[in-house]
């Protein structure tokens, strides 16, 4: 990754690694386009015990995100699975500290999308999406979707919405990402990467 080269942040919690997954299929989509790279980050589980504490570096899957990931970022993909139609813990823990960058407006103007996976077809992907988007609102962000021209948002039959893209992993957890689900990543991805570099272009003229 180069020094000087604009990035976007795919940052994600998987539990069962559905939401790692998509995270992957995403930074496929970020690196087909010139100009701008991916940075693969993850956020530590949130313990019930208030003395456990995570290792600084996970045994697998990509580092854990810290702050300056996010501060530097040219735009965010924030990926979680549904937790009864919201975010994972982990996900809002690492939102909620991020006080000094919304006091600093780091964020702000940087475009953000979201994807999710549940167990189920109607499992509150939608609202899960819906509730990421509220934070990165607050920081100044500008949400970006997956638009109808991607036809596979009215083929599937599985993920996929308009809010961003989405997974149905199963009851067991089991079932891969389809060939539909894939593709909506990508382009969430392609989209993000193409939206944040014509930002940081106009906020570069202004």
């Amino acid at each position: 990754m180069s020094a000087n080269q604009p990035y976007i942040l795919v940052l994600y919690y998987s539990r069962s690694g559905a939401t790692a997954t998509m995270a992957r299929q995403v930074v496929e989509g970020v690196e087909s386009v010139a100009g701008i790279e991916a940075r693969l980050r993850c956020v530590p589980s949130v313990s019930p015990t208030c003395e456990a504490v995570a290792p600084e570096i996970p045994e697998e899957g990509a580092i854990y995100a810290d702050l300056d990931d996010l501060r530097h970022c040219a735009g965010l993909a924030l990926g979680s699975p549904t937790r009864f139609g919201n975010m994972a813990a982990p996900v809002k823990h690492f939102l909620d500290s991020t006080s000094n960058l919304w006091i600093n407006g780091a964020l702000v103007d940087k475009p953000a999308c979201a994807f999710t996976s549940s167990s189920s077809l109607h499992g509150g992907q939608e609202s899960t999406l819906l509730t990421m988007l509220v934070p990165l609102l607050h920081h100044g962000m500008v949400f970006a979707g997956l638009p109808y021209s991607e036809t596979e948002l009215i083929a599937t039959q599985t993920g996929g919405t308009p809010y961003g893209a989405s997974h149905v992993a199963g009851a067991r957890s089991d079932r891969h990402v389809d060939t539909q689900e894939r593709a909506l990543c990508v382009a969430q991805g392609k989209r993000i990467a193409r939206l944040a570099l014509a930002l940081r272009a106009m906020r570069e003229e202004a």
